[in-house]
């Protein structure tokens, strides 16, 4: 099923993501579930909720029968983490 994901997404999403500087990255799938990252400005674009459900998920569920859901991975890097816990004074957990 990824690789049919991967064609759905090249065909229907990307061309809509490129348009706003952005892209989307499949992370993984699992019993009908889709794991998603959004990259380029969509990455922390405050409509991204709406952009993976009124365009991705909607195109996945619409071409593949099997997708359930679609969740979006919103990670912080480590990096990221590590200067956050300096700046705020807290050590490692």
């Amino acid at each position: 099923m990824f690789n049919e994901i991967e064609k759905v997404l090249e065909k229907e999403v990307r061309p809509f993501l490129a348009k706003h500087y952005g892209d989307v990255q499949l992370i993984d799938v699992k019993d009908g579930v889709v794991k998603i990252k959004l990259t380029g400005q969509c990455k922390n674009c405050p409509s991204a909720k709406y952009t993976v459900e009124d365009t991705i998920e909607s195109a996945l569920k619409r071409n593949i029968e099997q997708v359930k859901e679609v969740v979006l991975i919103n990670e912080v890097s480590e990096e990221i983490l590590d200067m956050a816990r300096r700046l705020l004074g807290k050590k490692d957990r």
